[in-house]
């Protein structure tokens, strides 16, 4: 069990930071294609819906039972709902040009991002956390599918912020402080839930996370990838990360 918190919170923790490689590359590049940006987010998008509903959500039912597992599933969906509700964000695809902003809603929109992204990084550490600890191969496919989107991300964050401030140090420093916010979720749930944890708790939470999962696919993840106007390249994403995804399961069996 050591081991396994160790490897999750490592997970995590690389998920996490990889904010701070879109941040490099919005710094290198400057400015993403709408395409390229489209395809990722779809793709991740596909990612994380195929492992909430073949592993996450199955791995609760077995646990729980089906109607508990559902249950969990739900909850975890208006959880992050009135969190998302309570605390809107932006994101850079949803804006003109940053040049034809000005500096000061630039800065603004950037740490909206960045409060934002951090916000939603916190559960997707305990989804992390939770599937390296139900199994290690469903915890490192997880942080790749959370690893692969935060690299947009982090684009997002640094992007609005640098052109701003026209600081790189600034613009890298809220990227990584957005995903900061996953090692930190992972902590916190390695701190209050492993004394308690059985397998019947193990069971929701995986429950939970899977509808947490779920929903930053479709309420943030696919809509985003719509808004850089690349609608057919937003499915084929999302299509080939849940085929690349079915693929990589049964491998792993």
């Amino acid at each position: 069990m050591e081991k396994n918190v160790a490897l999750a919170l490592l997970l995590t923790t690389l998920a996490g930071l990889s904010t701070t490689l879109g941040s490099l590359l919005g710094l290198v590049f400057r400015k993403p294609g709408p395409r390229l940006m489209s395809a990722t987010l779809g793709f991740s998008a596909g990612v994380m819906v195929m492992i909430s509903f073949v592993e996450l959500l199955p791995g609760s039912i077995e646990s729980i039972g089906f109607a508990y597992a559902h249950f969990g599933f739900f909850i975890g969906i208006m959880v992050i709902f009135l969190v998302d509700f309570s605390l809107p964000h932006e994101w850079a695809g949803h804006h003109d040009r940053p040049e034809d902003k000005k500096d000061s809603k630039l800065l603004r929109m950037g740490m909206m991002v960045a409060l934002g992204i951090g916000i939603h990084n916190f559960p997707e550490g305990m989804a992390t956390f939770a599937g390296t600890l139900k199994d290690t191969n469903l915890g490192i496919a997880i942080a790749v599918a959370i690893a692969i989107h935060n690299i947009p991300e982090g684009l997002a964050v640094s992007a609005p912020v640098y052109a701003a401030t026209k600081s790189r140090g600034k613009a890298f420093l809220w990227s990584f402080l957005s995903g900061v916010a996953e090692p930190v979720g992972a902590g916190i749930a390695a701190i209050f839930l492993l004394p308690f944890l059985t397998p019947a708790l193990l069971g929701w939470l995986l429950a939970f996370v899977a509808g947490v999962m779920v929903f930053i696919a479709f309420d943030e993840l696919v809509p985003t990838s719509h808004s850089y106007g690349q609608e057919h390249t937003a499915i084929l994403g999302v299509v080939f990360g849940m085929a690349i995804m079915s693929f990589s399961l049964w491998m792993l069996r």
